[in-house]
């Protein structure tokens, strides 16, 4: 049986057609190495027309980003951008402002235990909230491929080989908790790709708690 751990999630939006992301995703591989971080890379789809189609590429972190930015009632969305614990945006590349932030929610109380346990083809989910929770949480379970490198033919990265980390390939809402009674639920996980188990308030807004299993 496997068992999850705790950290802080780090989503940064990225694409093998931006020509500013590849500092942002060296700087990736450094998170994916830090046991104190959960770090996720969606790739987006909206630079695919430059001349480069993103092999990781998919519409919906498009659409998870944008839902981001209307969240803030913000019009703009880009590349890089880091998302830290779902509340804290960073734009393009500042490793220094993202590893600040980590250590600051490293540090800070955590009012929600999670645990997430595999066995088999299907994980279980354990939660609780001390004081309870003051409005319902997508439970959301994410799969991601630990490293792919990728050379680049065409567009504004041609030439190029990069590494990619943790390179998200589903999000899925799994269900809702409302936070006053402990949860437990499980739910099907098949496949050897790590996952990730996340709790967050509606927005999407805040991340109150994530666990991994690898």
């Amino acid at each position: 049986m496997a068992q999850s751990r705790p950290a802080v999630v780090v989503e940064l939006f990225t694409s093998q057609g931006c020509a500013s992301c590849p500092p942002a995703d060296a700087f990736m591989e450094e998170l994916a190495a830090n046991p104190d971080v959960i770090a996720l890379a969606l790739h987006v789809d909206y630079w695919d027309y430059i001349g480069w189609e993103d092999a990781f590429g998919q519409e919906a972190f498009t659409e998870r980003q944008k839902s981001y930015a209307k969240a803030v009632r913000s019009r703009t969305i880009y590349t890089p951008q880091f998302i830290v614990e779902g509340r804290e945006r960073v734009e393009g590349n500042q490793p220094d402002a993202v590893a600040s932030l980590v250590q600051d929610h490293v540090a800070a109380p955590q009012p929600v235990t999670l645990n997430v346990t595999r066995s088999g083809g299907q994980i279980t989910i354990h939660a609780e909230a001390d004081p309870p929770l003051a409005a319902p949480v997508r439970v959301q379970l994410v799969r991601y491929r630990p490293s792919e490198t990728v050379a680049i033919e065409r567009g504004e990265n041609a030439g190029m080989v990069v590494k990619y980390s943790n390179i998200v390939t589903q999000w899925h809402d799994v269900g809702t908790w409302p936070g006053q009674e402990p949860l437990e639920m499980s739910t099907p996980a098949e496949g050897e790709d790590p996952l990730v188990v996340i709790l967050q308030t509606e927005g999407p807004a805040d991340i109150v708690a994530a666990a991994r299993l690898d």
